[in-house]
């Protein structure tokens, strides 16, 4: 694999331009098959000019998992400016945003990522499921009590929160069907107020 030092310490504003025009051609056309010639056509580049940019073809995957992970750390630091939240509710509102349309190539590439970091143990793909698994955790974990923060079983429920979130994202991306997925999310969020969680968690 090609190293990256060549690329420049910090952005340029080219640099900075041409990775969000890629950005929005791998919404729409993925990251698996990704060849720099027809990207670099279609944002008014060449490959040349990219590799210059980025160091190499791998450089350029990794800045566009960190553009991507950046939209979704955009949505945690939104929900934490509007103040404390108990789980469920915290969960509730991630789920409306998962759900939302107009972010489904967004989490569509996200879940190109995530399956590839599974399988592909180096490269641009290293650590990307593991980051966004504690991204999600960590926000969750904000909305328990600080005693159950810190307990298993406050891990255990958060974690079961992320997987049911996952789990239902993978289905609606996979069938398109918003309202069976919504009604199986509310369905736990319900039961999860009723499991005898802590009263200041309800």
């Amino acid at each position: 694999m090609a190293s990256d030092t060549s690329a420049p310490s910090a952005p340029s504003a080219r640099q900075t331009e041409l990775l969000e025009l890629a950005y929005r051609y791998v919404l729409e056309h993925g990251l698996a098959d990704l060849s720099l010639r027809p990207l670099a056509a279609a944002i008014g580049s060449s490959p040349r000019v990219l590799l210059y940019l980025f160091g190499s073809k791998d450089g350029l995957v990794r800045a566009l998992l960190a553009r991507a992970r950046a939209d979704e750390l955009a949505l945690l630091e939104r929900l934490r400016e509007q103040g404390a939240l108990d789980l469920a509710t915290a969960a509730e509102q991630v789920w409306n945003w998962l759900s939302a349309p107009a972010h489904r190539p967004l989490l569509a590439l996200w879940a190109e990522g995530y399956g590839r970091s599974l399988v592909v143990r180096d490269g641009p793909w290293h650590g990307f499921a593991t980051a966004t698994v504690d991204d999600w955790l960590a926000l969750l974990a904000e909305a328990q009590p600080p005693a159950e923060r810190t307990a298993p079983a406050g891990e255990a429920r958060r974690t079961l929160v992320l997987a049911v979130l996952r789990g239902a994202l993978l289905d609606l991306l996979a069938t398109g069907d918003r309202t069976r997925t919504t009604a199986a999310v509310r369905a736990h969020l319900t039961a999860l107020t009723a499991d005898g969680a802590p009263a200041s968690d309800r």
